[in-house]
């Protein structure tokens, strides 16, 4: 007996039995429309069976910021970020500076470079002096020279402040 002829063909039609497996109830569902799913399914199935043992590795954390370990050749590059992103603006900085202002700043820079010139040919120069004392714009600066270094006083004659640098001579003494 066919199970058509026993009235079960709408149940059955999305269904084939193979071999007589209807009468002992073995039958496959055909996919239809979902025959892509069935071919992803079975494709998936067997990637599964083939693939082969998972590998992986210890996660490390390396910062980037050198001040906590990073390369310390981001630095530049991240302050040139920081910078770009800085909106803050000093409200005391002068940005409006007259033309007697620019010119005063460098005319007293070019006197203290010549001034500086002055004091180095002193002491260093073809003619060195032993020691000597020179006082421009409320500042006395003195040296004395002696026979491994030289000593420079700078005081500033309103506060009193005193600030000592001792300079290394470098003696060629041949024998």
């Amino acid at each position: 007996m066919r199970l058509s002829d026993a009235g079960f063909n709408k149940r059955l039609s999305n269904t084939d039995c193979l071999f007589g497996a209807a009468a002992r109830g073995f039958c496959v569902r055909k996919f239809g429309k979902n025959r892509k799913f069935g071919v992803v399914a079975a494709l998936s199935l067997m990637a599964l069976c083939v693939a082969g043992p998972a590998e992986a590795q210890d996660i490390t954390y390396q910062p980037i910021n050198p001040t906590f370990g990073g390369n310390p050749f981001n630095s530049s590059h991240l302050l040139g970020i920081a910078n770009a992103q800085n909106d803050y603006r000093d409200p005391k900085a002068t940005q409006n500076q007259s033309q007697a202002d620019i010119f005063a700043r460098q005319l007293q820079s070019r006197l203290l470079s010549a001034l500086s010139s002055q004091i180095v040919d002193a002491i260093f120069g073809d003619n060195p002096q032993e020691r000597g004392t020179i006082k421009f714009g409320g500042q006395t600066i003195e040296f004395v020279r002696g026979l491994t270094d030289v000593t420079l006083t700078i005081t500033d004659d309103a506060t009193g402040e005193v600030t000592t640098i001792i300079i290394p001579t470098f003696v060629d003494v041949t024998p």
